[in-house]
This record gives structure tokens, C-alpha cells and sequence, in this order.
């Protein structure tokens, strides 16, 4: 009875000790929720990391870069939290190598990649990164590599140079071209100061003080603001059969070359057999067939063109022109040289896919179903299907019969002469043109606005140089025209005066001056000084000639040199000859020779009028074994 009456006092405590066991666990999972969905969370960025990484990175292997380094830096927020393992901090409250600049930067450019989806946001971040690690370094940031030894070093200023250098490759292994020209500009700077300064051994006097100029220059040599290698190009898109590559804006690299910022080479490669699927761009584009043979559609509203492709052919496409191209050819690989204005954003331009899927992604998947769905007219469940299916990227293998239904009968290589209106918009050969200049050591091709319609309304000018084996082309110069030359076969080498380099801070030069050589700090010279920039060619690389430098380019001994050049501001442009019976020396006024050069006339004629050859000549090795008169 008694038990019976404390029945409901029991059921009570009962279920009070029920409910507040049910609130904390409540509360505990509520906290658990925030912790996983609230983004500030590390784990919850790692997981954002690493899913930014599978949607932007196409290749596994780049993946897998990008999901370690997600992993690594939510490893380094653990240790700075003092969990995760391995979190044990070190004297002096240091965690690692978390408080040495060189460190923090390099990952403050990792975030940046990671967090930014604009190029131009990413390049604004990446600068902070670069000003705060340089504040850093300047206050003292770096205090724990201060060891003895590198102590002594760094009291050579040529030692700091070598050394900033190399930490500014391996800091901006990867980034953007313009940061390791910066780092490095920065290198130079200091460099200098110290020199004026004094610092270091003071060993600056006389020979050795030319020697370590020399050194100086020769490191230099490395950042032609003139010169691109291979590796400067980036990678547009890329699958297992083919891809877009594409040089950064020519201004990134020197402020020198501003004058055709509005410009990028982009290089097509297309492996035997494969489709390039339609697309177009915001940008004219001039194509140059440099190897292989295929087919192209231009797509327009009310008409379609088709036309065959063969080396040599040049093509423009304009603006907004929807194009897709196939390789026909069984075995060789499709290589397409393209220049392009873009119209949008001066130096920057995109594609647009419309057919496409998730890769490439078509720009109809932006639209709203509903919008979709009423300007096609169609279900949305028939319009997802076949927006969904493609993930193959912008160039696919074709079957045989995909080959032939793609091969039209149109043929490249338009009549000539050029200007008529049915040559227009259509490709033409360059080759099928007369040579422009022709004899045993070299041949040029050369088309300008007055012979294309096309040309001249971009006022552009194209050419093809094909240099024989051990030979060269007569220095000369463009007095309007700045050319961007890329080499698509052979080896060689160019050397190009320029004024600019010989008094600023942009690399480049071989650190000599012909005639009358020797230090810059000789004394002051009544007229501009020049920089010898030269540079080894071979396949792939890209050189700028602006207008005004003389330049001259040798072909190797062992094969032929083979360059396209496109010449920017072609209108009205001529070729000033310095070698060669037609050079303009030979026809200044023998009184202005003698008060020129200093010496008697005929003395400069015996060397000016001394070469019988035009445009192409003999290279040295060739003229030292009796192929050219000595």
C-alpha cells in the first residue's frame, strides 16, 4: 500500500531524469551539427577543399596534388589548434615551421588558388601574399635560418642574388609567370642597392668589377622579357587526345611588351583521328595550319562552311563564329598555330561551349529549367539527358564513319590574287604564294593587309620563314610592325639590339655590347646604349621583335629552321635591310659615312658592299668553309 502511494512520485523522478538526459544529448548533436555544417569549421573546409579540387581538376594526377594540399593545410590548422597528432610545439612557442615567412607564404598563395575562382581575384590575393612575406622578411621574419654559415654567405651580394632567386623559382613553382618575374625583379633591386651601398667583400674595382657586371647579366639571361619557352604556355583544356595550350598576356611578363597586351598565341594539338567539338570564342582569331590535315565548319545563323585543312593554310575566324574541327589523318597529329584579339577584356578571352555536357559544360545548363524548357520547347527530363551525358572534355576520339560523315569536300588554300571577295572568309595557303625572297640558303612567304581583305581589317601581317641548315637572315628591322615569331620546327638561334634592357630593371640580355664594349658605369654616353638579347629556338618557342629592333635569326647546322611570324600593325610596314646588296648603308651619302663611322667612306663600303647575297645568307661555319666569298 505504502509503495502503491509512492507510485507517482517515482514516475515523476522517472521521467525528469528522462527528459534531462534527452535535452543534453540534444544539445551535444546540435553542437555536433554546427561543427559539421558550419563552413569556419576546419573539417568542414577540408571537405569544401576537396570537393573544389574533384570539380576543377580534370586530371587525377593534379587531383590528388590538389586533395594532398587541402589535407596538408587542415593538418597545419590541427597542429595550431593543438590537436590532430603531432601538434607538440616547440621552444619559444613555435609550432614547425609555421612562423617562417618563406612557409606562411607559400601557403597563403595555396589558399588563395584554392578559395578564388576569378583570375583576376586569384592575382590580387596572390600580391597580398607577396607584400606580407616581404614586410615580413624586411622586419626580421626569417630569424631561424640565421645560422653561421649562411650569415657569412649572405654578406655577398651575389650569393643573396643566386640565393633569392632560387627561392623565388620554388616558391612560385606552379603560379602564375608574372609573381616569379616580380620575386625575382625584387631580387635584382636589392642587388643593386647593395652594390650601391657597398655591402659585401668590397672587390669592385676594375676587372673584377666588369666580371661580376658580366655574372650579373648572364643570370639575367634566364628572364627574356623577349623569349618563351615551352613551359610558359598554360594548359586551356586538356583530354588523352588532344589540347588547347595558350601563352599568358605578353604585358604579365614586361611592361616592355604593352603594346600587345590585347594579343595571345594559343597552339592546338590534335591527335590522329579525333573531333574538336564545336565552340567560339570572344576574340578574332587567325589560324596557321603548322602541321597535319583535317577539316573545319564555320557555323553562322543562316550558313554553314566547311572546308578542308592543310599545312600551310591560314584561316580567320571571326568573333563569336562557332567552329569545330576533326583530324582526318590516321596517323599524324593536327597542329594548329592560332593569334588571337579578343573583344572583350583586352588580353583575356573564353570559350563557350553550347554543345557539351558536364565536360565541357554547356553554357545552356546555366539557364533556369523553366526558362529552358520554354525556349526550346521541350521537356526539362529530355533536355537534361542530353546535357548530361558528355564528360569525355573538348576533344574525342571519332569513329570511322564519324570520319567520313565530318570530311567535306571544300578544299583550303584559296585562289589567289587575294582580295576578291570570294577569297574572303575563306582559308588560303601560304605556300601556294611565289616566295617573297628565295635563293639555296632560305625562303620567305609572305602575305600583308594589302593582299587580304581579312588581313587588313585586322591589320595584320603574316609570314613564314623556312632558314636552310647553317644558315641566316639578313639583320633588319620593321619600322611599324612588332612580330610575334613561334618556331614550329628546327633549332637555331636569335639575337635582337634593344635600348631598354641596358638601363632598366627587365632581364634578358647576354650582358655584351658589340664595339667599343665594357661596363655601364664607364661614363655617360651622348646616345642610347644597346642590350644583345639573344636566345636559343627551337620547336614551340615564341619571340617578340618589336618594332624598330634589329634583329637577326641562324638556322642550325643540323636541320632547317622553320618560324611563323605574325606582324602586328602590318599596315604600311616595311622591311629595313642592314646586310645584303640592298641595305640602306649602301645608299647614305659617302660625307655622311666618313662623319658617321669616323673612318673614310671606302672603308665602309668594302664592308657594307661585300655581301652579293639578298635577305638569306651563309652562316658562319658555311662562309669559314668557302660557300660564301670571305
Amino acid at each position: 500500500m505504502a509503495i502503491k502511494g509512492k507510485l507517482p512520485l517515482l514516475v515523476f523522478l522517472l521521467s525528469f531524469i528522462f527528459f534531462v538526459f534527452a535535452s543534453v544529448t540534444l544539445a551535444v548533436e546540435d553542437r555536433r551539427g554546427d561543427e559539421v555544417l558550419n563552413p569556419e569549421r576546419p573539417e568542414e573546409r577540408l571537405r569544401e577543399c576537396q570537393r573544389q579540387c574533384d570539380k576543377r581538376e580534370r586530371q587525377e594526377e593534379r587531383r590528388e596534388e590538389c586533395r594532398q594540399e587541402c589535407q596538408e593545410e587542415f593538418r597545419r590548422e590541427q597542429e595550431e589548434r593543438g590537436g590532430g597528432g603531432g601538434g607538440r610545439r616547440r621552444e619559444g612557442g613555435e609550432i614547425g615551421n609555421d612562423r617562417d615567412p618563406k612557409q606562411q607564404f607559400r601557403r597563403c598563395k595555396q589558399r588563395c588558388q584554392r578559395e578564388t575562382k576569378e583570375q583576376e581575384q586569384q592575382r590580387r590575393c596572390e600580391e597580398q601574399c607577396e607584400r606580407e612575406y616581404k614586410e615580413q622578411e624586411e622586419s626580421g621574419g626569417g630569424r631561424g635560418r640565421g645560422n653561421r654559415g649562411e650569415s657569412d654567405n649572405k654578406r655577398d651580394p651575389k650569393q643573396q642574388l643566386r640565393r633569392c632567386k632560387q627561392e623565388c623559382q620554388k616558391e612560385t613553382r606552379g603560379q602564375e609567370q608574372e609573381q616569379q618575374r616580380r620575386c625575382e625583379e625584387r631580387c635584382e633591386r636589392e642587388y643593386r642597392e647593395r652594390g650601391r651601398d657597398g655591402e659585401g667583400n668590397p672587390r669592385h674595382e676594375g676587372r673584377e668589377e666588369e666580371e661580376e657586371e658580366e655574372e650579373y647579366q648572364g643570370e639575367q639571361e634566364g628572364r627574356n622579357p623577349y623569349v618563351f619557352e615551352q613551359h610558359d604556355f598554360t594548359t586551356k583544356f586538356e583530354t588523352e587526345h588532344g589540347r588547347f595550350r595558350v601563352l599568358p598576356k605578353f604585358s604579365d611578363r614586361s611592361e616592355l611588351l604593352r603594346g600587345i597586351e590585347n594579343y595571345r598565341v594559343e597552339i592546338l594539338e590534335a591527335e590522329p583521328r579525333t573531333f574538336v567539338l564545336p565552340k567560339h570564342s570572344d576574340a578574332e582569331e587567325v589560324i596557321f595550319v603548322a602541321n597535319g590535315r583535317g577539316a573545319i565548319s564555320l557555323i553562322q545563323n543562316d550558313k554553314r562552311e566547311s572546308f578542308n585543312l592543310r599545312r600551310g593554310d591560314v584561316l580567320r575566324i571571326r568573333a563569336g563564329t562557332t567552329v569545330h574541327i576533326i583530324n582526318k589523318d590516321n596517323n599524324e597529329k593536327l597542329v594548329i598555330v592560332k593569334l588571337l584579339q579578343p573583344v572583350n577584356t583586352p588580353g583575356h578571352f573564353e570559350f563557350f561551349y553550347g554543345v557539351g555536357g558536364e565536360d565541357p559544360e554547356s553554357y545552356y545548363r546555366a539557364f533556369s529549367h523553366e526558362l529552358l524548357e520554354a525556349a526550346l520547347n521541350t521537356k526539362r527530363e529530355k533536355i537534361q539527358r542530353i546535357f548530361g551525358q558528355q564528360r569525355e572534355g573538348g576533344i574525342v576520339k571519332a569513329s570511322e564513319e564519324q570520319i567520313r560523315g565530318l570530311s567535306h569536300h571544300e578544299e583550303g588554300g584559296g585562289g589567289w590574287p587575294f582580295g576578291g571577295g570570294e577569297s574572303r572568309g575563306r582559308p588560303f595557303n601560304l605556300f601556294r604564294k611565289r616566295a617573297s625572297e628565295s635563293n639555296q640558303y632560305g625562303q620567305l612567304y609572305e602575305v600583308d593587309p594589302n593582299d587580304s581583305k581579312d588581313l587588313e581589317e585586322l591589320d595584320l601581317g603574316i609570314s613564314f620563314a623556312n632558314i636552310s641548315q647553317g644558315s641566316l637572315i639578313t639583320p633588319y628591322y620593321n619600322s611599324r610592325a612588332t612580330k610575334i615569331a613561334i618556331v614550329t620546327d628546327g633549332e637555331g638561334r636569335f639575337e635582337m639590339a634593344c635600348p631598354h634592357l641596358s638601363s632598366s630593371e627587365h632581364g634578358g640580355g647576354e650582358g655584351r655590347r658589340h664595339g667599343g664594349g665594357g661596363s655601364r658605369r664607364q661614363g655617360r654616353r651622348s646616345s642610347p646604349g644597346y642590350q644583345r638579347v639573344s636566345a636559343r629556338l627551337r620547336r614551340g618557342v615564341v619571340y617578340v621583335v618589336p618594332a624598330g629592333h634589329p634583329v637577326i635569326t641562324v638556322a642550325s647546322q643540323n636541320q632547317n629552321l622553320e618560324i611563323i611570324c605574325f606582324d602586328v600593325n602590318a599596315r604600311n610596314n616595311e622591311k629595313f635591310l642592314l646586310a645584303g646588296r640592298k641595305n640602306i648603308i649602301n645608299q647614305v651619302e659617302a660625307e655622311a659615312k666618313e662623319l658617321g663611322f669616323g673612318v673614310p667612306s671606302r672603308e665602309v663600303d668594302e664592308v657594307f658592299k661585300n655581301q652579293k647575297e639578298e635577305f638569306f645568307f651563309p652562316g658562319p661555319r658555311q662562309r669559314h668553309e668557302g660557300r660564301a666569298d670571305a
